[in-house]
């Protein structure tokens, strides 16, 4: 059935605010979509309405999207309600777009449409390697910190030379002078790296008018979802695309806002209509996905933030049970409670899977107590986010092989695929190689095939230069005919990486199976966008594995619960989900209480939690938990404050109760802010999280055993990041701000 004759009934499908979603045709529009309102479902009908009805040629559409498995499901769906595939429409993450833009345009930035594209590692390797050439120590300044700053200013769109005039601080000066030299080398080896792929496009259009004009012409519809978590560089991109057509739809949640830690800016989405003066905004509310119950706790738990435009999920599904709040004793104990509540919800629902239970938590380090009781009651599990499928050293190591063919100046892929297998050759030799490559302004696999950089080398080493450059130089020409998986295996054949793993004992077997499964996602490559940019097979393969996410590559099939971290569960859904380690100072983190906009960032992730669950949702919290080698008391997160009684059913664990301590009283745990605490409850929600961290007070008199005695100015964060500001009596010493865990401070001097 064609989607016009279906259109009608597909309409009469929606709700009165997604059908005004769908049917807005030109100028630009705001979608506020809350958690489970369908949002994917207006944003694939609009697409297909803007096809069908008003004849909008595909190749005239661009939708970005969060994730690649988005993408691919949009696609989808798309074609399923038009009946064919939308050909030339480009669909895809911000990055993937990116690097789509910038191999067709190569050439304006310094590039070949080959470019390799560097991952966090090689990013940072790069790094070290500036740092070394300019004489930066590492000890002085952690690579990782200059490699943070510079991504930072890439997605803020300030370049090296603005950089240079607002470094103020000795980290910044230090910057400054890497992040210039780090540009050049990412040139010279024909790479970007992850901030480049928003960066530079911005860059061609904002510097090339030709080119900003034609793909104006090329993307007359531009939808764009998830638009809260946009940066700097995202949202000039869909400015400038956008800025003169205005047929811009973002989709977005303010409420769901949770990566202002890697530059993400809420205001995007809250000043919208700054930047589209004429946009329409349309309100989801309807939620589909989770019953009353746990929308009434993430409505509650919203409303306590201010930087919001508001609204109120409204339920369509029946009512089910409570939600269910449970005190354990320790992180084990926790961990016990999940597991054995899981075999408890499965033993009395014969439908119920494991793909359909995901366990949550704050920082991946909560994981390993979970899996321990997993594992000891053979509950199958999955980790996300743990180590990506491409991280894994063997993985690296054969990709380095498949970059360095795709792309022979990528002087970082070099340096790990001669290294494997050993080829004799040393640090001494291979720094040798690059100076001589250097003075010779070629790359290293290029200096590996002139004999006449190797004077002085060892013989052994000359010809292993030499095997290695002929080993790389067979390969690029295989590599213009043969598929990605007959180019793995013909490799992998020459180097005798099989046996390379065999060699290395009980993890051998593992690493094996992974190669193979490289092998069968490489059989898997296909070229999606009909060969348009003229590239091999190799390069798009290459593409897809720097740009997927772990996520992307789960299978949805396996019967397995779910475990990852609450970010990493962004745009997810199970029928029961679990939240662990509600616990102040591990959600929300202590320093989020430095900052407001920390501390709403850290209650939004909440809210992402809350709304994962369709059908059941657990909260828990433990009395103690062992954090940095040491087991330290806890107490509830004040996230749990202002939720009325009647929507938690409170639970305490055996363990818990045979203390004699018992669950937490519902006065405390759910009293409003500036309600009466009962001190008999054992809880104090204004207490710091570790009641063995020395507690002061405004104006107290403390003394340090370096700086002397001084005033207490000011106090910040809690447990053990519990900061305390003192003026010194002594005025070369001044006002200081310390670490109340590590200050030693004494109190009580006059």
């Amino acid at each position: 059935m064609s989607a016009t004759s279906a259109e009608p009934d597909a309409l009469e499908g929606l709700n009165a605010a997604q059908r005004e979603a769908v049917l807005h045709f030109e100028g630009p529009i705001l979608v506020l979509a809350g958690a489970g309102s369908g949002k994917t479902r207006v944003l694939t009908m609009r697409i297909a309405r803007l096809i069908e009805h008003h004849g909008v040629d595909p190749r005239r559409i661009l939708a970005v999207t969060f994730t690649n498995k988005a993408a691919g499901e949009m696609r989808e769906r798309v074609t399923r309600l038009l009946g064919a595939e939308p050909e030339g429409m480009w669909a895809g993450t911000f990055h993937a777009i990116g690097a789509r833009l910038l191999r067709r345009e190569a050439a304006l930035v310094g590039r070949t449409p080959a470019f390799t594209i560097y991952d966090e590692d090689d990013a940072l390797a790069l790094v070290r390697r500036v740092m070394d050439r300019l004489h930066i120590s590492p000890k002085e300044w952690a690579p990782k910190a200059i490699r943070a700053a510079i991504s930072d200013a890439k997605n803020a769109l300030v370049s090296p030379e603005e950089y240079a005039k607002l470094a103020h601080d000795p980290l910044a000066r230090a910057v400054a002078v890497v992040y210039p030299q780090l540009e050049t080398a990412l040139r010279e080896a024909n790479a970007a790296d992850f901030d480049d792929l928003l960066l530079l496009p911005v860059r061609v259009l904002e510097q090339h008018p030709d080119r900003l004009a034609e793909y104006r012409r090329r993307f007359q519809f531009i939808l764009v979802d998830e638009y809260q978590d946009t940066n700097r560089a995202q949202y000039r991109l869909i400015a400038l695309l956008g800025g003169e057509h205005g047929n811009v739809l973002v989709v977005g949640d303010d409420d769901q806002s949770i990566y202002g830690w890697r530059g993400a800016d809420l205001r995007n989405i809250l000043d919208f209509e700054k930047d589209f003066p004429a946009a329409h905004v349309v309100r989801l509310e309807e939620n589909y996905r989770s019953t009353p119950q746990v929308l009434e706790l993430a409505n509650v738990v919203i409303s306590a933030n201010t930087a919001r435009r508001g609204k109120t999920l409204r339920a369509t599904r029946e009512a089910g049970e409570r939600v269910t709040l449970v005190g354990s004793l320790d992180e084990r104990d926790e961990a016990e409670y999940v597991a054995e509540e899981v075999l408890a919800r499965r033993s009395a629902d014969r439908m119920l899977e494991l793909r359909d239970i995901a366990v949550l938590y704050r920082t991946n380090a909560q994981s390993r107590s979970l899996e321990e009781s997993f594992r000891r009651r053979a509950l199958s599990y999955r980790l996300v986010g743990a180590m990506r499928f491409y991280d894994r050293r063997e993985i690296r190591d054969l990709v380095s092989y498949l970059k360095l063919i795709a792309n022979p100046a990528d002087d970082e892929a070099f340096r790990r695929a001669v290294g494997v297998p050993r080829r004799g050759l040393g640090d001494a030799t291979l720094e040798q190689l690059a100076e001589r490559a250097a003075a010779a302004h070629i790359p290293l696999l290029a200096a590996s095939a002139r004999a006449d950089l190797h004077d002085g080398m060892r013989p052994a080493a000359r010809q292993a230069l030499a095997d290695f450059a002929a080993l790389i130089t067979r390969h690029r020409a295989r590599a213009a005919d043969a598929s990605v998986d007959e180019l793995l295996q013909s490799l992998i054949e020459d180097i005798r990486y099989t046996d390379v793993l065999r060699a290395e004992g009980p993890d051998g077997p593992d690493r094996l199976e992974n190669v193979r499964e490289l092998i069968a996602g490489a059989a898997e490559t296909v070229i999606d966008d009909g060969g348009e940019l003229g590239l091999t097979p190799l390069d798009h393969f290459l593409q897809r594995a720097m740009l997927i996410s772990d996520f992307d590559r789960q299978d949805p099939d396996a019967d397995a619960v779910t475990m990852m971290t609450l970010h990493n569960a962004k745009g997810l859904e199970f029928p029961l989900v679990f939240i662990t380690g509600l616990e102040e100072g591990l959600f929300p983190l202590s320093r989020a209480h430095d900052s407001p906009n920390e501390l709403e960032e850290e209650r939004r992730l909440f809210y992402v939690g809350i709304t994962r669950a369709e059908r059941k949702l657990y909260l828990s919290h433990a009395r103690s938990r062992r954090r940095n080698g040491e087991t330290m008391p806890s107490v509830p997160s004040s996230f749990l404050r202002g939720i009325p009684s009647i929507l938690i059913e409170e639970r305490s664990t055996i363990r818990l109760r045979a203390t004699g301590r018992g669950a937490l009283p519902q006065s405390a745990a759910m009293r409003r802010p500036g309600a009466p605490v009962s001190r008999s409850s054992g809880w104090d929600p204004d207490i710091d999280a570790s009641q063995d961290t020395p507690r002061f007070v405004k104006g107290e008199r403390v003394r340090h055993a370096r700086f002397g005695e001084g005033s207490v100015v000011e106090l910040s964060g809690v447990g053990r990041e519990t900061k305390v500001t003192v003026d010194f009596d002594d005025e070369t010493v001044g006002r200081k701000r310390l670490v109340v865990a590590y200050a030693g401070l004494e109190r009580g001097w006059e």
